[in-house]
């Protein structure tokens, strides 16, 4: 992937850990319909335990891994969601994600690609 990232988290010691996707990917999820654009990384499970107790233990994603902010949407309604990498697919549909927070937060480059408003590239 082109926007994978490298994650250095001073909670693991230093360890690096790779995220398959970054900020402004546009991204829809392996199991539910719904897709969204990714506007924060976590580089590995940072949500409550309450939250993460909730998931199914039969569909529960490991906590080890990168979990994203996505602004969400599921063709009826606008949310936020929090969703581990192995439960996140590229969104090849294209077309611009739905949520009315999407305009506010997000422009498209000259690359193509979502960036976030008065982000510096890197």
């Amino acid at each position: 992937m082109e926007s994978a990232m490298v994650l250095d988290d001073e909670k693991m010691g230093g360890a690096m850990r790779s995220a398959s996707f970054g900020i402004g990917d546009v991204v829809k999820h392996k199991y539910f319909p719904f897709r969204g654009i990714i506007f924060d990384v976590d580089p590995e499970f940072a949500n409550t335990d309450e939250w993460y107790e909730a998931i199914p233990e039969d569909i529960r994603p490991a906590k080890e891994q990168p979990y994203y902010h996505l602004l969400a949407d599921n063709g009826q309604e606008a949310y936020v969601a929090y969703v581990s990498q192995q439960n996140l697919l590229t969104d090849d549909e294209g077309g611009e994600p739905m949520h009315p927070a999407f305009a506010e937060l997000f422009e498209r480059g000259h690359d193509g690609r979502y960036h976030l408003k008065g982000a510096q590239a890197h």
